[in-house]
């Protein structure tokens, strides 16, 4: 079986019947990785055309804009027959072979009244290369029918996109089309996200899929005991470098201060903060007066006093009432 391979220069790496659909400027920085076109000689029905083209390249050609149908009506040579191209209906959708994506209304090509699927029996569709009318435009017709394969071999490898894209063929190169929070030529790029602190008196906890706080960088923040977290517990980084929240801080817990005793004093510490989490306060009586309650009282991590701030009771009050009760 013979094919014809096109072109608009010819590479020195590859044997002399195979054709490089690319400019000059490309081959000499990438080599021969480019999209090419070729045809078949022989006739045959859709399925085989598309089996010829997956054995020898990669499939039938997917047309991708006007700029490509153009080329390939300059180039392709006139065959009465046409050529089968990759488009055809599954379950009663148009769609393209390659991705198995609808064909969209927008994509649409078809030459005047078509499809219109005559008989019933129009699956598969086909190219008029160099035709009178409607040149150009595509035709369904029946699947059996034999036609030239119009195949292309992709540029488009594994890898092009760096895992993070979609690879869309050009004529004379391919394109990336980055998912979210990626970019560059081969979406090599991920967006960043400006670097995280971790909050005074609490923890942060991150996750980087992709690198260090960039696209998908995920953190969640804690405080410590006796402190309260103003803000949002998480943080995402978005697509656009910026954080879903703001930093949150952590606030000392406060408890109400205490008064000092009537006749007594209180001395108070504090480790973080006037009357706050830890903060402990004690109480004295002056002469001539005892302490009755606790005498010392400690700021919890809820917010309140161990006990309840003591009073100072004069001797002489006391030892009457003892008298009195005996």
């Amino acid at each position: 079986m013979r094919e014809r391979d096109l072109s608009w220069h010819l590479s020195k790496d590859l044997p002399s019947t195979c054709f490089l659909l690319c400019l000059s400027e490309f081959l000499a920085h990438q080599g021969t990785d480019c999209w090419t076109y070729h045809y078949s000689e022989k006739l045959m029905n859709w399925q085989s055309a598309r089996k010829f083209c997956q054995e020898n390249y990669t499939d039938l050609v997917a047309i991708q804009n006007k700029r490509e149908i153009e080329y390939l009506e300059k180039t392709v040579p006139f065959n009465r027959h046409y050529y089968w191209i990759g488009i055809r209906k599954i379950r009663n959708t148009w769609t393209w072979v390659g991705t198995n994506k609808p064909l969209a209304a927008e994509a649409e090509n078809w030459g005047t009244g078509e499809p219109n699927n005559k008989k019933s029996r129009e699956d598969c569709v086909e190219i008029y290369i160099k035709r009178t009318r409607d040149s150009g435009r595509w035709n369904d017709d029946a699947c059996h029918k034999r036609k030239a394969a119009l195949c292309y071999t992709a540029s488009c490898q594994p890898g092009s996109c760096s895992g993070h894209g979609e690879c869309v063929e050009t004529i004379n190169n391919h394109t990336c089309s980055c998912d979210a929070g990626h970019y560059g030529p081969q979406c090599q790029f991920v967006v960043q996200c400006a670097a995280l602190e971790t909050p005074e008196l609490g923890s942060m906890v991150c996750t980087h899929p992709f690198g260090t706080f960039s696209f998908g960088s995920q953190c969640a923040f804690n405080c410590s005991e006796g402190t309260h977290l103003a803000g949002m517990e998480e943080a995402h980084c978005g697509p656009f470098g910026n954080w879903s929240s703001l930093e949150p801080t952590c606030h000392v817990i406060q408890c109400e201060p205490p008064t000092a005793p009537d006749l007594g004093s209180m001395d108070c510490t504090h480790p973080l903060a006037n009357f706050s989490f830890t903060s402990t306060c004690t109480f004295s009586c002056s002469e001539g007066t005892e302490l009755s309650g606790e005498k010392r009282t400690v700021c919890g991590s809820s917010g309140l006093w161990s006990s309840p701030p003591p009073i100072c009771q004069r001797k002489f009050a006391q030892h009457t009432e003892d008298f009195k009760m005996g």
